[in-house]
């Protein structure tokens, strides 16, 4: 450590005078002199002790008092003076903690209270004061340093606060500061050294062993009966603490097997069951109301979709599939065209029927969508009215949620046995159809099911995104849907995001539309255990639920449920049709297939500019220099908003405004709008046939399993072999976590600055050009973040798009433009659900900010836009940064024997 200097402006100032005492007395003369130290330093802590004015002094700004004590404590080897300091640091952190062990961990205290702690260690028998007193100063600084669980592995201090808590279990004194250490070393999940398997860590963690133990002794009646007595007693809740400690014991042991036939043994259900409805008849409610059970009847589960291939249309559904006024509130969709679309979509089910929601169309609604205002105890009235059903009837959810069953028209419908005799009413489900994702349907009482979705194919998890067909239902029946195998650990669903519903009955009305539904939300852990190779390895870890309820209000009708508007591979070829259909002679459009996927599908590439105003030489010379603006979207299948944008930005790109003419005139277009057709029609949330994250692919994609990774990338290395790499790469996406549309770029010296990495700023130099565009948005797109954005450029996404392009290519403009499935928090949409009129909104205002960025890269009108960036060093250079490629006869081989074939 340094040798600090003392700041004598103070004057006369006791306290610092015993420290410039001190300082000069640090190095060899600490050794000769120990006993004038300890003087001193004990003429410091009285002062201390006594006057708050002195505690002032040695922390003030300047003083260089915290690096004189630590330097003694760093140097000294004798026992009391390092005890005085170690009274200092109490005395000095008790009281105006926050800013002090922030200053203390600045000054690098942490790494000498963890090396003094090893070197403490190592004298047999230890100091029991110098260990409390060393205990009692990292309680109070460990909370504060971030780094902390890595400085103590580093240091090794585990072993030794683990140690000395086992040997001191008796030592109330000692115990509660080990304690308080050993908490926070495990605050850190990732980094602390409690996250990696050792032996100590079994010997204080609640173990299996000894949730058997407790088992064997009889203590889970025992543990009952001093909950009810405290419960009965503590009226006035003076002791919650203890009640929560019964509680957290009984928890512990049913983590097992055998603990939870115990609690069930000792009739814990209905023991913590009364004691709750106890709880809520004294606030003045009432226990949820309890709905029939019944048992649905056998027979057929799904009913057949409006169209098929060869169907005729007679009677009543005939009636159904006549949409005139469909057809002119959307001028994109055609129900005839889409059938042909359809007829021409391979999957792996060979899918023949199509979802009624894809043969209206969609629009949106006229009215506003609000964020549901989430009701207060909604979780734990479900939890009341679960465990009462249990307590009287003995109905429990199978655990079993991998089992296939009897399945008739793609979904299984069980059900479970009760007392209700069945009155033949069961709700019908089916998702045969594009985009369906719903494997089995549970009837678990009159009105209410439990579903369990597909996995990604070829996967055993991602099961996020539903589609699914619902008939047969009562009108004015409070129903309840039950999700029972969703992965996240959180979700939107929490925070005030409904499910999206499609009424037929409401389309043939005139309303095509998909609108947000459902009451008493709420997405929770369940008991369902996930196995370890779903889980990535992990044991333990379960499944969660979401669940909401619903009252149907048409009588004969069929309702679809999804995870959000669906936008399906053949809705894309229909609307790229009509748009093909539309095109003016102004406008330059290509749409070839990129490749085949592995499905069979064609990947579309479009290519859109302005036709140049004639053929001279000049403005073919212009046409063809025009800078490239590369976008894609819906590598992800669940994230189908990403499709919504997408369309936005095709229907601008192809408008007749002076505007899109003159984006049209300044860029070249080049547009993937679905990177993974397998995945959408398969109903997958995240992976392609193969299995695997496209998006993860990027690096070094696959031409056999990833095909439109490989063709994609192999076309922007051709592009920048040629010096034609794009001014801007964006990657449109999907966040179902967060709120608002943001971006994700890449900026080398914010990466740097995050993941603290010793470089100081004048080391890194680069173009902030990469922040524009988001600001840009954030100004004229109302449902756009910049708060939100990030640009650091984490390890776990070396691999996507984003990273990959903005590495390999060079290309500084590099993004991935999240849209959130939920809504906004701040703007003009604040506190509303985003529906795809704000997605096609943000897809056009996407193609604005394009055209503010091209004029600002323009050194002529700079200065006419130049408040458009807060400031001037966003755009000192504009001109993006190109990476030669090595291979460019190979690549341009690659193009080439590709466009051959």
């Amino acid at each position: 450590m340094n040798k600090p200097k003392m700041t004598t402006e103070k004057g006369n100032s006791r306290v610092l005078m015993f420290l410039g005492q001190l300082e000069r007395l640090n190095g060899e003369a600490m050794l000769a002199d120990a006993e004038i130290a300890r003087q001193i330093t004990a003429k410091i802590l009285h002062l201390i002790q006594t006057q708050e004015k002195t505690r002032k002094e040695i922390m003030s700004k300047g003083s260089g008092g915290m690096e004189v004590i630590l330097a003694t404590l760093e140097n000294t080897q004798d026992l009391q003076t390092t005890l005085n300091i170690l009274y200092i640091l109490n005395e000095l952190l008790t009281v105006g903690g926050g800013r002090r062990v922030g200053v203390l961990v600045s000054k690098g205290g942490t790494g000498i209270l963890l090396q003094m702690l090893l070197s403490a260690s190592k004298e047999w028998p230890p100091s029991e004061e110098l260990m409390l007193q060393l205990h009692s100063v990292l309680a109070k600084v460990g909370p504060k340093d971030r780094k902390f669980g890595v400085k103590a592995r580093l240091n090794g201090a585990l072993n030794v606060t683990v140690n000395l808590l086992k040997q001191n279990l008796q030592n109330p004194k000692l115990l509660l500061p080990c304690l308080q250490v050993l908490r926070v070393y495990s605050s850190n999940c990732k980094s602390s050294p409690l996250s990696r398997p050792s032996p100590p860590r079994s010997s204080v963690l609640p173990s299996e062993t000894n949730a058997r133990r407790a088992v064997d002794r009889a203590h889970v009646p025992v543990l009952l009966y001093i909950y009810q007595d405290w419960h009965r007693n503590d009226t006035r809740h003076r002791h919650m603490l203890i009640r929560k400690g019964i509680l957290g014991c009984l928890k512990n042991i049913t983590n097992i097997k055998l603990g939870r036939r115990a609690f069930l043994d000792a009739d814990g259900m209905r023991i913590l069951y009364n004691t709750s409805t106890v709880s809520r008849r004294r606030q003045h409610r009432q226990p949820p109301r309890l709905t029939g059970v019944v048992c649905p009847r056998r027979g057929g589960v799904g009913e057949e979709s409006p169209v098929e291939e060869g169907a005729e249309e007679d009677g009543d559904e005939g009636a159904v599939l006549e949409v005139p006024d469909t057809a002119l509130l959307l001028p994109l969709h055609d129900p005839d065209l889409y059938v042909e679309m359809v007829k021409s979509t391979r999957s792996v089910p060979q899918y023949s029927q199509v979802a009624y929601p894809d043969y209206f169309g969609h629009v949106a609604p006229t009215f506003r969508e609000h964020i549901l205002e989430r009701v207060y105890g909604v979780q734990r009235c479900l939890l009341l009215f679960v465990t009462r059903l249990y307590i009287l009837y003995n109905i429990c959810v199978s655990p079993v949620v991998s089992n296939l069953g009897l399945f008739l028209n793609g979904v299984c419908l069980l059900c479970f046995s009760s007392p209700v005799v069945d009155d033949g009413e069961s709700l019908k489900f089916n998702s045969q159809f594009e985009s369906g994702n719903l494997r089995k349907a549970i009837q678990v009482r009159r009105y209410e099911y439990d579903l369990v979705l597909n996995s990604d194919i070829n996967s055993n998890h991602y099961h996020q995104w539903f589609y699914f067909e619902v008939s047969g239902m009562c009108v004015g029946a409070p129903y309840r849907f039950n999700i029972i195998n969703c992965e996240k650990s959180n979700s939107q669903f929490n925070y005030g995001m409904q499910v999206l519903m499609y009424s037929v009955q409401e389309a043939i009305g005139g309303r095509p539309r998909w609108v947000r539904t459902g009451a008493d939300i709420c997405y929770y852990k369940n008991h369902f255990s996930r196995s370890s190779i779903a889980a990535g390895g992990q044991k333990g870890k379960s499944y969660y639920t979401m669940t909401f309820s619903m009252t149907f209000n048409h009588k004969d009708d069929v309702c679809y449920f999804a995870y959000h508007y669906p936008y399906t591979y053949s809705t894309l070829k229909m609307h790229l049709q009509k748009l093909e259909a539309l095109r003016t002679p102004q406008v330059y459009l290509r749409q070839d297939i990129l490749c085949e996927t592995l499905g069979g599908n064609g990947c579309p590439l479009l290519t859109i500019t302005a036709m140049p105003e004639s053929t001279s030489n000049d403005q073919i010379c212009q046409f063809r220099n025009r800078p490239l603006v590369f976008l894609s979207a819906r590598v992800h299948p669940g994230e189908t908003n990403a499709s919504w944008v997408m369309k936005g930005t095709l229907e601008f790109l192809m408008g007749t405004s002076p505007l899109a003419q003159s984006l049209r005139e300044a860029y070249i277009f080049k547009i993937v709008p679905m990177l993974n057709p397998d995945g959408v029609v398969n109903g997958n949330h995240r992976c392609s046939l193969s299995g695997e994250d496209l998006n993860r692919q990027w690096q070094s994609p696959s031409p056999e399993l990833h095909p439109t990774i490989y063709h994609t990338k192999s076309l922007l290395q051709y592009l920048t072999a040629i010096q034609r790499a794009p001014l801007v790469f964006c990657d449109y996406h999907g966040h179902s976590r967060k709120k608002n549309v943001f971006m994700y770029g890449c900026s080398l010296k914010e990466t740097v600055w995050q993941t603290n990495i010793s470089a100081t700023s004048c080391d890194l130099h680069e173009d902030l050009g990469y922040r524009t565009l988001p600001k840009i948005l954030s100004q004229i797109a109302p449902a756009f973040s910049m708060a939100s954005c990030s640009f650091v450029v984490e390890r776990s996404k070396e691999a996507t798009a984003r990273v990959v392009v903005w590495r390999e290519m060079g290309v500084q403009r590099s993004y991935t433009m999240e849209s959130t499935l939920c809504g906004c928090d701040q703007g003009k949409y604040k506190g509303l659900q985003i529906g795809t009129r704000e997605l096609e909104e943000m897809g056009a205002q996407f193609c604005v900010a394009l055209l503010r960025l091209k004029r600002l890269t323009c050194p002529l009108e700079l200065r006419n836009h130049a408040h458009l960036l807060d400031v001037e060093s966003d755009f000192i250079e504009t001109r993006c940064k190109v990476t030669r490629s090595d291979t460019y006869s190979k690549i341009r081989h690659l193009i080439l024997a590709d466009s051959e074939n």
